[in-house]
């Protein structure tokens, strides 16, 4: 069941010799420090106009903005060309079969475990979830969750993955945005990765190019990372500056809630699944940290999917060839906080609301939906998506999702952070498991430079 892994002599070696204040680890702290202290110099300074920012608001909503687009921007070439050299040297792994399946298997371990944690959190905050909450909020979410939506969004419209919305002003015009699909742009790409194998030879030169293509992305990831604490400075301050704490004043038991759950899988349930696969948790930790902190901040899995993957591969030792496989799938459907702990104490929080009452049945969809619906949201996913999917399996009113909207841009910090360390996670216990994680890097400091 083992295999050999592949010397990375484009690893970064860490100069044992260098101050700690050039880790890239410190520097994002003292970036979410900083965002803190910007964002509460920006509410002191106040609006000048309803409806309008002051000029710190702008500048940390300007660079914010800036940053995540950076790192989106390298999200689509990453996965094509990652994904198909990952699969054109996976002939060279004799338990390829036995990687993938791992990885579905411990994403579903994962969920399941994490939804437990957030019905028994809901239930036992029930007395005081709803306390104090106005029904003045409930509306019906802009977009809503669909089981035929998955198989319909697995069908790419065109080669790359993308598509354009249009969308009318009130002037009259249409503006266009595009967009993409990871989900279709990672199945276009495993399709062509299997083909590259099938041809064989001839197929050594565009392998080639991939390869070739993704060094050079990697080297501009690198890049845009060494830039993560001015970005994250930003977007805490933007964060701060913009929502403030007002938004918990009402719905402060829910937001306590939902970070207990968060807090418990944190500390009790990804700790336990690591001592169980024979990995230190602090070490663990300390490897993932990077990519933690800017899925908090940035609140996207799929913007950080680049920092996640090269943390995976870098810090926790995995081997390339499963790394560049395992981050962008769950990148895509493995999310702990959105799609299990979330729904799982909103869905109570919603049914308290409306005086319905829930029984075994609805906990066990509740289940269901969260081992398997954030797959069926793969398309067009989000925590709301993903709730409304729970609610309508569960019978719910849909009405209730507008009740939590004021405190979605906070709960969705610490939602996010939490997919983010699932995903890394699953790739560290599977490589650990099947014989493709360097233990020796794994248990080395974590390695930040480019």
């Amino acid at each position: 069941m083992s295999t050999i892994i592949e010397a990375r002599p484009d690893a970064p070696t860490k100069d044992p010799r260098k101050p700690f204040y050039t880790n890239l680890g410190f520097q994002i702290a003292v970036g979410l420090v900083a965002g803190l202290v910007l964002g509460f110099i920006a509410l002191g300074i106040g609006e000048p106009a309803e409806g309008e920012r002051n000029w710190l608001t702008t500048v940390l909503y300007e660079v914010g903005s800036a940053y995540v687009k950076l790192l989106m921007l390298l999200v689509v070439p990453l996965v094509v060309t990652a994904v198909i050299s990952s699969i054109a040297r996976l002939q060279q792994v004799k338990n390829a079969a036995r990687l993938a399946v791992q990885t579905l298997v411990w994403f579903a371990i994962t969920a399941l475990a994490s939804v437990v944690v957030g019905i028994v959190v809901g239930l036992l905050s029930k007395p005081w979830l709803t306390a104090g909450v106005s029904g003045d909020a409930a509306a019906l979410p802009s977009r809503q969750g669909d089981w035929a939506a998955f198989l319909l969004g697995l069908v790419p419209s065109n080669i790359f993955g993308l598509s354009v919305n249009a969308t009318a002003t009130a002037e009259g015009a249409v503006t266009a945005t595009p967009s993409f699909s990871v989900l279709q742009v990672l199945l276009i790409s495993i399709l062509f990765g299997i083909a590259a194998v099938k041809v064989g030879d001839k197929a050594a030169p565009f392998v080639g190019f991939m390869e070739a293509a993704l060094s050079v992305i990697q080297k501009v990831l690198w890049w845009i990372i060494r830039l993560a604490p001015i970005g994250t400075a930003a977007l805490v301050g933007r964060a701060v500056a913009t929502y403030g704490w007002t938004s918990l004043a009402s719905l402060g038991a829910f937001v306590l809630a939902l970070y207990v759950g968060l807090a418990v899988i944190w500390v009790v349930v990804y700790p336990a699944v690591l001592k169980f696969n024979g990995l230190d948790v602090a070490q663990f930790y300390r490897n993932v940290w990077p990519a933690i902190s800017l899925g908090f901040v940035t609140r996207s899995s799929m913007g950080t999917m680049p920092v996640t993957e090269q943390v995976v591969e870098r810090n926790l030792g995995v081997q390339r060839q499963y790394a560049s496989f395992a981050v962008p799938l769950g990148a895509t459907t493995k999310m702990d906080g959105c799609a299990a702990v979330f729904p799982a104490i909103a869905s109570i929080f919603i049914a308290q609301f409306y005086g319905i009452d829930l029984n075994i049945t609805h906990y066990l969809l509740i289940a269901f939906v969260a081992v398997l619906g954030s797959s069926a949201t793969a398309g067009t996913t989000g925590a709301t998506v993903m709730l409304t999917l729970t609610l309508s399996t569960l019978g719910l009113p849909l009405e209730g999702v507008g009740l939590l909207l004021a405190v979605e841009p906070i709960v969705d910090m610490g939602r996010t952070a939490l997919n983010v360390t699932g995903q890394a996670l699953v790739a560290a216990v599977v490589g650990k498991r099947e014989g493709v994680l360097d233990q020796a890097v794994y248990d080395a400091r974590p390695q930040f430079a480019a």
